[in-house]
C-alpha cells in the first residue's frame, strides 16, 4: 500500500492548497510507487514561514533545557522506528540497508547531541575595565530560518540543520528534496509526537522553483541554510544575501585521495574504493579522483579495479551497492562515462549498466574505473555524482598536491601515506574543508565542523558541532552597571 504524507504547518498535518500531489518511486524498481506527497505552492510555503514567525518569540523564551528535552524525546522516537525508517530510506533513495541504517542512526545521534548541547547554551563573562560593571555576552536565536535539503542524505542532512536550529531557539520552515522526502517528513512526525509547540517547525513538500524560492525570499525569514547543487546554491546565496539574510550553502565536491609511493597499495585501494563507490558515489564527499605516485600507479590500478569488480550490485536489502536515485542521475553518470572515453581515458572496468534479472528496470550502473586521466579532463574537474573513479598518475608528492588543489572545488581530501612529513604537509596545504590521513574522503563526525572551500561552500558558516550552533545564534554584549 502506498504511504500518503502531508505538509506539517502550525502543528497540523494538511494537504497543499493546490490539492495536487506527486509520487516517489523505488529506484531499484521504478514502477513501484513508495509514497505520495503534497505538490505544494507558494501559498503553502508562505503559510509555513508565517507559522514559524508567529511561534518564534515563545520558542525563544522557552528555557533551553526544555527545548532539549523535546529533541531528546524525538531522538528516542526515531530510534524506536529505526527499522521502518531504514526501509523507507532504502526504497525512496536506493541506499543499501546498511548505509540507510547508518544514516538513520546518525540522525538519532544528532538529535541526542544537540539535546545535550542545550544545557551549555549561553554566553561568556568578561572583565570590565571600570568598577561596578558586569560585562558579559548572551547568545540569542537568529529568528526564523528556512532549510532547503537534498535527496542524497535525506534524513541526516535535515537532522543536522533542524536540530541545532531548534536547540538554539529558532523556528523553522523546511523543504526537503522531492526525490526522497519521506524520512525528512518523519523527523517532523517525531517532533510532533515529542510535544513540539505548534508553528515551531514546519515542513512543506514540493518543487524548489516555487516552494524553495518562497522559503528563501520571504521577508520574515532571517537565515537560510541550503545544501544542494552549485548552480542552485549560488542563486540561493545571491537571493538571500541581497535581502540581508544570514546564509550558508554547502555544495558539490571533486574530492581527491593522494596515494603516496610509501603507501600500502592494497590498503590504499580499499580506502579509495570505499570512498568512491559507497552510497553509489552519490555523496558530495565521495572520492572521484585517485592521484597516484608513478612508482605504485600500475599496482594501484590493478588493486582498485579488483575492489570495484568485487562489489555486488542489486536492491539495497541484500547487496553491496544499490541503484542511482533517478533515471536522470543515471543518464548523467553514463554521459560522463562517454565523455571520459572521448577524452582519451582508459576504461579499466565498469562503464555500463549491469545485465541480469535482478536489475529489472532499476537505475543501476557498474562501479567504474578510468586510468590514464589527465587533470584537465572533464571527468577530473566536474562533479559526476555516481560511482566513477578517475585515476591520475603523478611524478611525486609535490605534483600530487598541486593536482589535488587544481579544481574549483574544495570539500574533502585525503592522503594515503606512511610518510608523516607528507601527511603534515598535505594537511597544511590541501585546499579542502576536510582533510584526512589514511582514511576515505567520506564519513563525518557529528561534533566537529563540516564545510568546504572554493566552490564547495559559501565559506560563511560551517555545519555540525559547535559551528552548527554558531550559525543559528547571534551575540549580544551586555554592560551592566546597575
Amino acid at each position: 500500500m502506498t504511504a500518503r504524507y502531508q505538509n506539517y504547518v502550525s502543528g497540523e498535518w494538511t494537504d497543499s492548497e493546490t490539492n495536487e500531489t506527486f509520487e516517489s518511486t523505488d529506484p531499484a524498481a521504478p514502477a513501484e510507487v513508495v509514497a505520495e506527497y503534497p505538490d505544494s505552492s507558494v501559498a503553502d510555503a508562505n503559510a509555513a514561514v508565517e507559522a514559524a514567525a508567529e511561534a518564534q518569540d515563545d520558542w525563544a523564551d522557552t528555557p533551553a533545557p526544555e527545548r532539549g528535552a523535546i529533541l531528546r524525546e524525538a531522538a528516542s522516537i526515531l530510534a524506536d522506528r529505526k527499522a521502518e525508517l531504514t526501509e523507507l530510506l532504502t526504497r525512496e533513495e536506493g541506499k543499501t540497508h546498511a548505509e540507510a541504517g547508518g544514516e538513520v542512526q546518525r540522525a538519532v545521534d544528532i538529535f541526542y547531541y544537540y539535546a545535550e548541547k542545550t544545557r551549555d547554551l549561553g554566553g561568556s563573562v568578561k572583565s570590565a575595565s571600570g568598577p561596578r560593571t558586569n560585562l558579559y555576552t548572551v547568545d540569542e536565536p537568529v529568528g526564523v530560518v528556512s532549510l532547503v535539503t537534498p535527496w542524497n542524505y535525506p534524513i541526516a542532512i535535515p537532522a543536522w540543520k533542524l536540530a541545532p536550529a531548534l536547540a538554539t531557539g529558532n523556528t523553522v520552515a523546511m523543504k526537503p528534496a522531492k526525490v526522497a522526502p519521506g524520512v525528512a517528513v518523519e523527523l517532523f512526525e517525531a517532533l510532533d509526537e515529542a510535544g513540539l509547540p505548534e508553528g515551531v517547525a514546519n515542513v512543506v513538500t514540493g518543487p524548489g522553483s516555487t516552494v524553495g524560492d518562497a522559503l528563501v525570499t520571504h521577508e520574515d525569514v532571517d537565515a537560510v541554510s541550503f545544501t544542494g547543487s552549485g548552480k542552485v546554491g549560488h542563486m540561493v546565496y545571491d537571493s538571500a544575501t541581497d535581502d540581508g539574510k544570514r546564509v550558508q550553502t554547502e555544495l558539490g565536491g571533486k574530492n581527491p585521495t593522494v596515494v603516496s609511493d610509501s603507501a600500502d597499495v592494497e590498503e590504499a585501494a580499499e580506502i579509495v574504493a570505499a570512498g568512491a563507490f559507497g552510497v553509489t558515489g552519490q555523496a558530495c564527499t565521495a572520492c572521484s579522483r585517485a592521484i597516484v605516485h608513478t612508482d605504485v600507479y600500475d599496482e594501484f590500478v590493478d588493486a582498485v579495479v579488483a575492489e570495484a569488480e568485487s562489489i555486488e550490485i542489486g536492491p539495497g536489502d541484500e547487496y553491496d551497492m544499490g541503484p542511482q536515485v533517478t533515471e536522470s542521475e543515471l543518464e548523467g553518470t553514463l554521459d560522463y562515462i562517454g565523455i571520459a572515453e572521448d577524452e582519451g581515458a582508459t576504461l579499466e572496468t565498469g562503464g555500463g549498466q549491469p545485465d541480469g534479472e535482478r536489475f529489472g528496470d532499476g537505475y543501476y550502473v557498474e562501479p567504474t574505473v578510468f586510468s590514464d586521466v589527465e587533470n584537465d579532463f572533464r571527468i577530473a574537474q566536474e562533479e559526476v555524482f555516481g560511482p566513477v573513479l578517475a585515476v591520475i598518475e603523478v611524478e611525486d608528492f609535490e605534483d600530487g598536491l598541486e593536482t589535488a588543489n587544481d579544481v574549483d572545488y574544495g570539500l574533502s581530501a585525503s592522503i594515503v601515506t606512511d610518510d608523516h612529513t607528507e601527511a603534515e604537509r598535505f594537511v597544511d596545504e590541501v585546499e579542502a574543508g576536510v582533510a584526512k590521513i589514511n582514511a576515505k574522503t567520506t564519513g563525518l563526525e557529528l561534533h566537529v565542523p563540516f564545510g568546504g572551500f572554493k566552490q564547495s561552500s559559501s565559506e560563511t558558516w560551517r555545519e555540525q558541532g559547535d559551528a552548527g550552533i554558531d550559525f543559528y545564534t547571534i551575540e549580544k554584549t551586555v554592560y551592566d552597571s546597575f
